[in-house]
């Protein structure tokens, strides 16, 4: 009885796999609003009552296509960072930066799920917090980290934040890292969608005539955004 429970969960698990490998594939052509459950069905030679077994709508389907690309994203920042000497926080941020723009890159139609225009009809649940949450929370953990070690810097932007500002930098800072001031929360934060920013302008070709190709220009600017939250130079 066990061996045959594992089994039918090994093949639930397979057929699941194949039916998120043929939406991926969809992406690629379509877009995630021309994703179809009965396409997919077609393409695999199910049924479509068969495949609602596995994902029941549409947008059931989606959700477990952003949270896979999300935890994709996330593994590959995670594992940059974890590649480079602790103290050498300017350097886990390069390598993280540039392991995102490699997996965007290598991923177009995931990164346009997850960070491109919004799907229509559709809303993300809360699934996919935890998952969004994993390339933020590297980029502040290195912060964090330079703060503790007492080598982070103050920010470049040292204008006063707005009430309005200052209120919203509180929630964040309660929520992902209380120790860390204000003003460092929304200088890594303008760093952050800075870097998804010039990302998005890259592969939508909004820097084709001007830096393309955008090597040069995107580690210029991952160092800036360094700059930005006062992470120090790395240790020759």
């Amino acid at each position: 009885m066990n061996a045959g429970r594992t089994a039918r969960e090994r093949a639930r698990a397979e057929l699941t796999q194949e039916i998120k490998d043929e939406a991926r594939r969809q992406l690629a052509l379509s877009g995630a609003g021309g994703l179809s459950l009965r396409a997919v069905a077609r393409e695999l030679g199910m049924v479509s009552s068969a495949l609602y077994r596995y994902f029941p709508s549409r947008d059931d389907l989606l959700t477990a296509l952003i949270i896979d690309a999300y935890n994709a994203l996330g593994e590959t920042t995670e594992q940059a960072d974890a590649g480079v000497a602790r103290l050498d926080v300017r350097g886990r941020w390069l390598a993280s930066c540039h392991a995102v723009r490699a997996w965007a890159k290598g991923q177009p139609h995931e990164y346009t799920l997850i960070y491109g225009s919004p799907v229509p009809g559709y809303q993300a649940p809360t699934d996919t917090v935890a998952a969004a949450s994993r390339v933020p929370l590297v980029l502040i953990g290195i912060v964090r980290d330079a703060d503790t070690a007492g080598t982070l810097s103050a920010p470049a932007d040292v204008r006063p934040l707005t009430p309005v500002l200052a209120e919203q930098a509180d929630a964040l800072a309660a929520a992902v890292a209380p120790e860390l001031p204000p003003q460092v929360l929304i200088s890594a934060l303008t760093a952050l969608t800075q870097i998804f920013g010039m990302l998005s302008f890259e592969l939508f070709g909004q820097l084709v005539g001007s830096v393309d190709p955008s090597d040069e220009f995107y580690a210029a600017s991952a160092e800036r955004m360094a700059d930005l939250v006062g992470l120090p130079v790395s240790p020759p």
